[in-house]
Order: structure tokens, then C-alpha cells, then sequence
């Protein structure tokens, strides 16, 4: 193994996460090297107009994502059962390259609720301890929603997030959402224009009583230049969002925002093609001293540092740690450990509804563009005697219907044949759905470790996921689905479907990336793994920032929070711990 010369950072990962830190610690004057395991992502090369508008390539056969023969995960749906490994990405999707999986992410930019930062504390006090299903395992962040607003208000101005604010320095505003935190500043650019679809599900929720709100988005709605001086065009509806790079430099990301400034920093380096090993650590085990890796020629290196960063896909985050044995394995049995304690999903929902009178052109669209309800997300409602926790977020968001994966058929159609070609034609214009992205509360046996029997081809266990769907979120999802459903007849469709999530999760159909925790913050070492800085306890130079850090999932998209978590990490370094390099952080 060949020994480079120490830098004075390095960062994994450079997706939403590690780009942001990456350039606040350069702009700090500091050394930065960048390890990302897959290639250089660049817009106009490799989301050409002319060639990114491929379902096949970029649906179909998964262009953007990890490559199952580079490294997956085992799965098992309890501790009692043995982990298979999953050959070919379905319930969610690593992304590979620089962006990581920001390249092929819708865009919904959600900020969570201010409780949701102290959910134990907050439901216990609101219901008591007694009302706590037993089989949860809910905890504090450590962190206050004072402390993450700026952070949040810092994302979505890089992001250029479009929106109305519903909650602006605690005034309530009519048209955004009632039941936001309050903001320190509007939204960057004003909200998308809607399509047919979410502005006929407002307009029922409205006249049910509800408040509906244009879903925040990091589709920019116009002409935007962020605080780092770069442009991004407006949204032009075009269909190829979710699981695509973006052609227009209308969708956020970290190559669109974030990169074009840093790779033009004298004092950053990146190293593509490049996966990381090991976070390397000193015979105390109390000091990280750097990394090891393997380039795409297959050479080992060791890059000393005096701060690592490690900010990889939630998964890649807690499977480091455990091979580089930081903290104790988390062991479901004896409830101790932090190392892959607390993993959580999130819960999947929606009613499909036929028309004979409608026409959608769902073929229009965006990852992001799409109107919402909030009145049963988190605890919004009153939850006493419901015999559960948490909610979801309520939304139509037409992405745009490609020709390959969009098959809106009624019950009862045949498999093929004239009359399954019917049956598509008459459904394919007047189908909509109603989606009910809901939240996912960690339990004890849903956990992340490594497997005895897998590993990748450097050697190392894969990653096993051990999770199934808690009865509280089963019984979540059937409750929040059936008041969609009520919208829904409302609507007057000639047939609808509801599917609230039922029965075990598996790993087949895709469901959501949203995948978190495994390496969570909190304010005791006991049963967290980093403070609410993202520093891991007991080896203070070194950061582990993501969705690794949730304690749980709330009802709402992850990555608005994974960036304002680093631009918190980051605001920490800067402020306090390069002052006093190799301490805890506590203030």
C-alpha cells in the first residue's frame, strides 16, 4: 500500500453531503481531498438533451445507481431468518458517481417539523409514556429546530427551492404550509406552476377542509443563481426527472450547485473511481489518522488526514464504521451497542383513481411539481386511542408518464392482448394517483450489520439490512391511506384502488431511497453514535454526516434535512473545532 502525503481533510463521498462540506472547508483556507467511489458526473456530457431522455438506459437498466457487482446489501426481514444478497436494486437506489443519488432524485425538499427533533420527548409529554407501542424504540436527535433552521435556510438557497412559505418568522400565510416551523426567509424562487392533476386534488382537498400547499421543490421555477455564483434555468415540465440527470440545470443537485464551484478551488482535489476502505484510526482508536483505498486500477493507497469526513450514501456511512470497528456493533439482543442501531425506511402508500372524463397528459411533469396536504403527517392529528404514531405527506406529484413504465390499468384487465391494448388506451390520459409517503419508527430488530457469509470483491462482509414494517407503521398506513381514499371519492372517479402498505417489506418493488439511520446522532454516547454536530463520539476529528444520522424516518423526503445537517457539521468545524482541533464539540 502506497502512502500519500497528509492532507488536512478528506471527505467520502461527494454527493449532496460531502460537496457542501467540501466546499465550506476549502473556503476555510483548508487542504481537501474528495474520494468518490464512481466517475465524474458532468452535466453537459453526461446528460446531454439529446441522450439522457432514455428510460431504458436510465429506468430500466439502472444507469445511475450502484452496480450490485461493485457492492450490495444483504436482506433479511428478521434476526431469526439468514440474509440473502439482493442481485439487482429494487426497494431503493444508491446512486454511484459524483451527485451520488442527488443526480437521480426527485427534488421534494421538505423540512421536518420542529417536534420531530425531540419526537420521545414530545410524544410522552403530549400522551404519555403508556400510550408508546412497545415496540418502538424512538429517540431525541440531540438537536433543537433553532438550531437547524439556518442550516435548512442555507440548503435551499444553494438548492434555489421553490415554494411559498406557509410559516414566515411566525407569521402564518395563507397558501403555503400551516404547519411548517417557522422559517427565517421565504423560499429562494416562488412555487412551480401546477399541473391538472395536483390542482384538481387541492381543489377537493380545499373544499373538505384541508389546506393544500405546492409541494417545496429544488426545481427551480425560474432563472436562479445561488450563493455560490452558479445558474440554474427554469423547470420545463419535460417528463425526465426521477432516475435522470437533468439536461435543463433545473433540478438540484450537487453537480449542478455545489461542484461547479469547488472543482475550480486550488485547494480541493478529487479522486474518482476510487473506493475506500477503511477510516483508519491510531492505536487509542481515539484519533482517525486517515483512509485507505482502492483505484479503479486496483492499487491501494493510504491518505493520512487531520479530518475525515465521511459522507457516503446511508448505507456505505454505517458499513464503514463497522468495518473500521468505530464504536460498539449494535447487538438487538442485549439492546447496547450504537454502530447500525436504529435503521428506518419509509412507508410507501396511494390510491390510483380512473376517469372517463379527464385528460392528465401525464407524459408532463417533474420529480418535484405537485400539490399537497399535511393535516395527517407526523402528529398533526390527534393520535389518542388510534393505537399508533406518525403519519405521512399527502400529495399528488405527476413525475411524468415514460413509455416503457406506465401502465394505468383497472382491475380485472387481461395480461395481453386486444383487450389489455384497450384497456390502456382508455386509461392511459384520465389515470391519476394520490401518494401517501408516510413515516417509517425504528424498533429494535431493525437494525444494520454485517453479513457472516456475503462479501464484496475486495474481501469485506456486505452490509445486512434487517428490517420488517412495525405494526405501528402497518396500522399507520391503513389509517392515513383510508383519508385518502375519502379525498379520493370525492373526486368522483369511476374506480379507484387503494394500496395503504401491507404485510412484510421486501427488497423487489421499489418503494423510496429514503433509507436511514444505522449511525444516528444524539446526546448521549450510550445509544447514539455522533453528537448534534455529526462528530463521532470518542474520535473527534472524524464527522459522519447523512441520513445515517436519523434517530427515525418522519413522513416527509430526507434530503433537504441530510443538507442542512451538513451545512451544520460544517458551520461546527468552521466555528468551533478548528479553534481547538481534536476536542469534542459542546457547544
Amino acid at each position: 500500500m502506497k502512502k500519500l502525503p497528509k492532507t488536512d481533510v478528506v471527505v467520502i463521498g461527494l454527493g449532496w453531503a460531502g460537496s457542501i462540506i467540501a466546499n465550506e472547508l476549502a473556503d476555510e483556507g483548508l487542504e481537501v481531498i474528495g474520494i468518490e467511489r464512481g466517475p465524474w458526473r458532468d452535466t453537459a456530457r453526461d446528460f446531454n438533451i439529446g441522450t439522457v431522455t432514455d428510460e431504458l438506459r436510465y429506468v430500466m437498466r439502472e444507469e445511475l445507481m450502484l452496480r450490485t457487482r461493485q457492492n450490495t446489501c444483504t436482506m433479511r426481514n428478521n434476526p431469526s431468518q439468514t440474509a440473502l444478497p439482493m442481485r439487482t436494486w429494487g426497494s431503493f437506489h444508491p446512486g454511484n458517481g459524483t451527485g451520488g443519488a442527488g443526480n437521480h432524485w426527485a427534488g421534494i425538499t421538505f423540512r421536518f417539523q420542529p417536534h420531530e427533533f425531540q419526537l420521545k420527548s414530545y410524544l410522552t409529554e403530549r400522551y404519555g409514556a403508556d400510550a408508546m407501542p412497545g415496540e418502538l424504540a424512538l429517540q431525541d436527535w440531540g438537536t433543537t429546530w433553532e438550531e437547524m433552521e439556518p442550516h435548512y435556510m442555507q440548503f435551499e438557497r444553494v438548492a434555489g427551492t421553490s415554494g411559498y412559505a406557509g410559516n414566515l418568522n411566525g407569521e402564518k400565510r395563507a397558501g403555503g404550509n400551516p404547519f411548517e416551523g417557522p422559517r427565517s426567509g421565504d423560499y429562494p424562487t416562488p412555487p412551480l406552476r401546477q399541473p391538472y392533476g395536483p390542482t384538481l386534488f387541492a381543489q377537493a382537498a380545499k373544499e373538505m377542509g384541508y389546506q393544500p400547499f405546492p409541494v417545496p421543490s429544488s426545481l427551480v421555477s425560474e432563472a436562479y443563481t445561488n450563493p455560490y455564483g452558479v445558474t440554474m434555468g427554469p423547470c420545463t415540465f419535460c417528463g425526465f426527472c426521477t432516475n435522470y440527470g437533468c439536461a435543463n440545470y433545473s433540478k438540484a443537485s450537487a453537480i449542478t450547485t455545489v461542484l461547479p464551484a469547488l472543482m475550480r478551488k486550488e485547494n480541493f482535489t478529487a479522486y474518482t473511481n476510487c473506493e475506500v476502505l477503511e477510516v483508519l484510526t491510531d492505536s487509542s482508536g481515539k484519533k482517525a489518522t486517515g483512509v485507505t483505498y482502492v483505484d479503479s486500477s486496483g492499487d491501494s493507497w493510504e491518505q493520512p488526514a487531520d479530518l475525515v469526513i465521511v459522507a457516503a450514501f446511508t448505507f456505505e456511512n454505517v458499513r464503514l464504521m463497522l468495518l473500521s470497528q468505530i464504536g460498539e456493533a449494535y447487538d438487538p439482543v442485549t439492546n447496547k451497542g450504537t454502530t447500525g442501531r436504529n435503521y428506518a425506511y419509509q412507508t410507501a402508500n396511494n390510491v390510483t383513481l380512473f376517469f372517463d372524463d379527464k385528460n392528465f397528459n401525464p407524459f408532463i411533469g417533474a420529480g418535484a411539481v405537485g400539490m399537497g396536504i399535511d393535516e395527517f403527517n407526523n402528529d398533526n392529528f390527534d393520535h389518542s386511542g388510534l393505537g399508533f404514531f406518525g403519519g405521512g405527506s399527502i400529495r399528488v406529484t405527476p413525475i411524468g408518464s415514460a413509455p416503457i413504465g406506465y401502465r394505468p390499468l383497472p382491475p380485472g384487465t387481461p395480461k395481453w392482448g386486444s383487450k389489455w391494448k384497450r384497456a390502456l388506451k382508455d386509461n392511459y390520459l384520465s389515470t391519476m394517483s394520490i401518494g401517501c409517503e408516510a413515516s417509517s419508527y425504528t424498533t429494535r430488530t431493525n437494525y444494520l450489520s454485517l453479513d457472516p457469509n456475503y462479501k464484496d470483491p475486495h474481501g469485506r462482509p456486505l452490509l445486512r439490512i434487517t428490517f420488517d414494517f412495525s405494526q405501528n407503521d402497518l396500522k399507520m398506513a391503513q389509517y392515513c391511506t383510508g383519508k385518502v381514499a375519502e379525498i379520493a371519492k370525492s373526486m368522483n372517479p369511476r374506480e379507484m384502488i387503494v394500496k395503504p402498505m401491507t404485510g412484510h417489506w421486501s427488497s423487489v418493488p421499489y418503494q423510496s431511497s429514503h433509507v436511514v439511520g444505522g449511525f444516528i446522532m444524539g446526546a448521549d454516547p450510550s445509544t447514539s453514535s455522533v453528537n448534534k454536530h455529526l462528530q463521532v463520539w470518542d474520535v473527534p476529528n472524524l464527522f459522519v454526516v447523512g441520513a445515517s444520522a436519523f434517530p427515525q424516518n418522519p413522513g416527509y423526503n430526507p434530503t433537504g434535512t441530510v443538507g442542512a445537517l451538513a451545512f451544520k457539521a460544517a458551520h461546527a468545524i468552521r466555528t468551533w473545532y478548528l479553534k481547538r482541533p481534536g476536542e469534542m464539540i459542546t457547544a
